[in-house]
């Protein structure tokens, strides 16, 4: 089997450990690396927390690097409200992992790992885009080094923490800007997407009927997770945001997608963060992303639950 080398910059977060898990399982994916960056939660436990899922799965061997602690030119937003004070609320997980950090700084290790790839490697993101703006701009040669880059962010219609933006973008709009405009062939799964892959409890008993002590941690922190935006929204279910990149990855033929060209508000007060999504080709600006507009949610939701019986 052919194999995609990756590296996952993550914040966790329960969205990004079940993102996590889903490329563990998945023998697709060539695994290089974890970088961490602060989003959902302050870096401290972000990072600890990729470790906590490397654990769970038994992928003590998976490196996990810690990144940025903040974005490039704002304070740091979090959302403790959606993820839990920990960042993975709800499952029952080593307090503290034996899985070791690394010692090199995150973006060094994005730098030295493109750099020296002999083949193109694929980046996915699941937070905030700071870890791969400051490796930009510190090394702009590792950007024909990447293949492509999918990331989870942005909307084509209303955010998710203010009206306007979702929240990856939103926490670090400059390091979204300096990344759009790398040249790097991009792939964006926003908000569109992601509120229509919802882990609804017929869902979520797909996954507990598995049986493992991984699927029950997935299934529990799932449970608790978004329970005050499923109400704020009157969804059935918390939107699986992230794990959507890697469905993609592991299974593109799950989505259709378009090029189009997108950019991010850095300086409106009222629409900070906000992806511009030229849908109609107004500007006459070429494409400068794949922007990803339908999803087979129950494939997706059955991909997961596949793969997670294999760890």
């Amino acid at each position: 089997m052919l194999t995609t080398p990756l590296i996952i910059d993550c914040d966790p977060g329960v969205d990004d450990a079940i993102a996590l898990l889903l490329a563990f399982a998945s023998p697709e994916l060539q695994l290089l690396g974890i970088t961490t960056v602060a989003g959902n939660v302050p870096l401290n436990l972000t990072q600890k927390n990729a470790r906590r899922i490397c654990e769970l799965a038994n992928r003590a061997y998976v490196p996990v690097y810690a990144g940025c602690p903040r974005p490039l030119l704002r304070g740091l937003e979090t959302a403790e409200h959606v993820h839990g004070t920990t960042g993975l609320q709800g499952a029952n997980l080593p307090e503290v992992p034996q899985v070791p950090l690394q010692p090199q700084h995150g973006v060094d290790f994005l730098i030295e790992t493109l750099m020296g790839a002999i083949y193109p490697v694929t980046v996915a993101t699941l937070g905030p885009l700071t870890n791969l703006a400051i490796a930009l701009i510190k090394e702009p040669r590792i950007a024909p080094k990447i293949d492509e880059l999918v990331f989870m962010g942005g909307a084509i219609g209303q955010g998710n923490v203010t009206p306007s933006a979702e929240f990856n973008i939103f926490v670090d709009p400059h390091a979204a800007q300096v990344v759009f405009s790398s040249g790097i062939p991009l792939t964006m799964i926003g908000l569109d997407i992601t509120h229509q892959v919802l882990s609804t409890p017929a869902r979520l008993d797909l996954l507990r009927a598995i049986g493992t002590p991984v699927s029950q941690a997935a299934a529990d922190m799932l449970a608790f997770y978004g329970a005050e935006e499923v109400i704020r929204l009157g969804l059935p279910g918390s939107p699986l945001h992230d794990p959507c990149v890697i469905a993609y990855l592991i299974d593109p033929d799950l989505f259709t997608a378009e090029p189009l060209y997108v950019e991010v508000e850095t300086i409106s007060d009222r629409t900070l963060g906000r992806t511009i999504v030229d849908i109609h080709r107004a500007s006459g600006r070429p494409p400068n992303m794949t922007v990803v507009r339908t999803v087979n949610a129950d494939g997706v939701y059955q991909l997961l639950a596949d793969r997670l019986r294999k760890l």
